[in-house]
């Protein structure tokens, strides 16, 4: 059993932490909000804490999942953060969805500290957490992925290696370009289906069997016809994530017509006070223009 500490108890950070815990792992966690660190002690075996350097102090991997660029650098750098507490030869596991910029330079600031930085962001939402099934997908090195899977095993169904730092975010970035798109296809497609009276389950029963299947319709088209979105991976989530998308298809000169479009309707249900809703929102403007 590992001695962990894991820094950020959000929607995603409070049950990963969690699982850490019941696998039996020595678990310190911080949160910037003390109270919900404190809340999470109150339903596992762990310790709070209220800095990330305290968190990270003898801990052999420190875990992380925040919301952003900004906020990784909050809790790795400065005298209070993690890198100041962790020991050379420790390991910091960053589950956060951010770029490929902020782990590169996270790294290479580890590496000058005999630390070693690994992106790893994770796909399987919110109920992915819960359940311990997140798909994680890592940049980094061999030696310390190797050490820190059978740790991150804990929460999650698949841990891959893609390759040197970045790589991780960057592979996070095509999920979600690829969810983007099949979204938007499939709140366009129900609409149509809705607008000329067709009967949705007979729809979905035939359509769900052949090529057009896909995760998100066996999943989200009951909801999105219904015009049910109070629950997922919020728009604001996914708009940060495909700005990101973005931000590195300008610089790799790599076009993304479709992610911009879709931005744009995400945009338009966060226009409509959607921003904490689900991302099979994209109907909504669609059935209520």
């Amino acid at each position: 059993m590992a001695k962990v500490a894991f820094l950020g108890l959000g929607v995603m950070g409070f049950p990963m932490a969690g699982h850490l815990a019941a696998k039996g792992h020595e678990v310190v966690v911080y949160n910037r909000t003390f109270a919900k660190a404190e809340a999470w002690t109150g339903k596992h075996k762990g310790k709070a804490v209220r800095t990330p350097r305290e968190a990270a102090a003898g801990r052999e991997i420190v875990f992380c999942c925040v919301g952003n660029d900004d906020d990784v650098r909050s809790v790795v750098l400065g005298e209070n953060g993690a890198f100041a507490g962790m020991a050379r030869g420790s390991i910091f596991f960053d589950n956060t969805t951010a770029s490929a910029d902020i782990a590169r330079e996270l790294h290479a600031t580890g590496k000058k500290l005999g630390i070693d930085f690994i992106d790893a962001p994770v796909s399987g939402g919110q109920a992915g957490a819960e359940n311990g099934q997140l798909t994680v997908m890592c940049g980094g090195e061999q030696a310390p992925f190797d050490k820190a899977r059978p740790v991150a095993d804990s929460y999650a169904k698949a841990i891959t290696l893609i390759g040197p730092p970045g790589s991780g975010q960057i592979t996070k970035m095509m999920n979600q370009m690829c969810i983007a798109g099949i979204v938007q296809g499939l709140a366009e497609a129900l609409n149509l289906g809705q607008r000329c009276g067709l009967d949705m389950e007979k729809v979905m029963s035939a359509i769900s069997k052949g090529a057009a299947q896909s995760w998100q319709m066996e999943n989200r088209w009951q909801n999105m016809i219904a015009g049910k979105f109070d629950y997922g991976f919020a728009v604001d989530w996914m708009r940060k994530d495909l700005g990101i998308c973005l931000a590195e298809g300008k610089r790799a000169r790599a076009q993304m017509p479709l992610v911009a479009l879709v931005d744009q309707f995400y945009a338009r249900v966060q226009e409509r006070g959607g921003g904490r809703w689900d991302t099979s929102s994209l109907i909504q403007p669609l059935q209520k223009p």
